[in-house]
């Protein structure tokens, strides 16, 4: 980490004279993008650090040129020799996501997601004026073969997972049928790919886009779909009709001519289907086969969203067998299968957490049952080791950040929330009131801390349950401080 944080600082210093203030890092996404927030006196920079160059190239090639067409994306200003490094514009961190959930669905909420749909109707289509596609990273266009790749990527990871009987012949002759309906659609253009909210950076009152080196060429529907079907939005049918329109009615300003609207609306319900399924695909594959928690979590409100999408729209081609099992997936016993319990102002579990040092004892159950789970987590590269950690504590930001992208932590904490689950959700279920879970390290200063604070977290946020927290050796210091 001190390697990369010196590299980008290097990158900095060699031009602009500016004084760094300050290099934070930004928490994680779902990639192996690294982010960091440079300051200056008069202003700030993003910073990208990531291995994958061909993934840099894209996005700096796709931002240059997207700039160029008068597109609100980022300026790419210096990148290293290597392509590992890269310095761009500060969009900030407020998203359209975090406005949406800060305002509700109000007036300016509203308005800035039609902004939104005016921006990206002109990125799909005067940023696809020029565009060298041979830059994408996987295929240079999204056809059949991709949307098939979906389907299946759906089938295996989601669908399989759910037993129920299906007729294998016919799903994949529904598939192809699908695929090679939208494959043949009118317009193709620039596609996004990932056009979420989250990635719709708000700053000064105007929409920027961020997180487009997936684009390909593609259908224009696809991105829409993306946007206004993307789950935690939570987008009224009101809201959904009216936005399309207005999407319409800029390519028609942008193209000057007419569209044959009751088509485009048939192929994109079809690729608000391929959304909502790759969606849920992606959600099977990190929730149910890699055990995110987060993930698990999720797919009971992306089932509800396919189940809202099949009561009223219809993607112009029959497909009896992927409807039939379209129809049993969205059932409400089905559904049910991933809801978590949560607590109630009336349940009376409290789960009591600590973190403790081996040095001592394990702490003791005080509730009379006995004890709870005991977790070592001495099997985990100590921060306590490297001079720069000893005197910071799991709760300090460095220490975080080392434990998160230099150790196994996080994939602990993982196979810990799968065990723990199960005993906080029969608990709930069977009215018990005391569950104790303790974390140990060396000292009880750096991993345990970590560990019992992130449990923590994940207990409240998946269940709602009330938590008794305690890190035992910084609490000893604290008072004999």
């Amino acid at each position: 980490m001190q390697t990369i944080t010196d590299n980008i600082r290097q990158l900095f210093t060699t031009h602009s004279e500016a004084a760094v203030t300050d290099l934070e890092k930004l928490p994680q996404s779902g990639s192996n993008r690294m982010y960091f927030r440079l300051r200056t006196p008069d202003g700030s920079y993003i910073a990208t650090y990531n291995d994958n160059i061909r993934e840099n190239r894209t996005f700096i090639e796709f931002s240059r040129h997207f700039r160029q067409q008068g597109c609100p994306v980022p300026e790419i200003y210096w990148v290293n020799e290597a392509y590992t490094i890269y310095l761009q514009e500060d969009f900030g961190d407020i998203s359209l996501l975090n406005e949406l959930e800060r305002q509700g669905h109000n007036d300016q909420s509203y308005a800035f997601f039609r902004q939104s749909l005016e921006e990206l109707a002109r990125l799909q289509i005067r940023g696809d004026e020029g565009l060298d596609y041979s830059w994408t990273i996987t295929s240079r266009e999204f056809g059949k073969q991709a949307i098939l790749s979906d389907l299946l990527y759906f089938k295996y990871y989601f669908l399989d997972t759910l037993q129920i009987p299906y007729d294998k012949e016919k799903l994949i002759d529904d598939f192809e049928t699908l695929s090679t309906y939208l494959t043949h659609v009118d317009y193709k253009f620039f596609m996004f790919r990932d056009f979420q909210s989250r990635n719709i950076m708000l700053r000064d009152g105007k929409v920027h886009f961020i997180d487009y080196q997936g684009g390909m060429k593609g259908a224009l529907q696809y991105d829409v779909a993306s946007l206004l079907w993307q789950a935690k939005a939570e987008l009224s049918d009101a809201w959904k009709d009216s936005l399309l329109e207005h999407y319409i009615d800029t390519v028609e300003e942008i193209l000057v001519k007419n569209i044959d609207r009751a088509r485009f609306i048939r192929q994109y319900n079809g690729y608000v289907l391929i959304r909502l399924l790759q969606v849920l695909g992606a959600y099977g594959f990190r929730g149910l086969f890699e055990r995110k928690a987060h993930f698990l979590t999720s797919i009971p409100l992306a089932l509800r969203n396919v189940k809202g999408f099949l009561r009223y729209k219809k993607v112009g081609v029959v497909l009896p067998e992927f409807e039939r099992l379209l129809d049993l997936m969205v059932q409400d016993a089905v559904i049910g299968r991933f809801e978590t319990v949560q607590a109630d102002d009336q349940t009376p579990l409290v789960v009591h957490i600590h973190s403790f040092s081996y040095r001592k004892n394990i702490p003791e159950d005080e509730s009379g049952n006995g004890g709870g789970f005991v977790f070592d987590c001495r099997g985990i590269l100590n921060p306590g080791r490297i001079a720069e950690f000893k005197a910071l504590t799991g709760r300090d930001k460095p220490v975080k950040d080392f434990l998160e992208q230099q150790t196994r932590m996080p994939e602990f904490l993982n196979g810990i929330y799968n065990i723990v689950d199960i005993s906080v959700e029969d608990y709930i279920k069977r009215g018990f009131a005391s569950l104790s879970v303790n974390f140990g390290c060396t000292g009880g200063q750096h991993r345990s801390v970590y560990a019992a604070d992130a449990l923590a977290r994940h207990l409240r946020n998946k269940f709602h349950v009330k938590i008794d927290l305690h890190h035992i050796e910084q609490e000893v210091k604290n008072w004999v401080n």
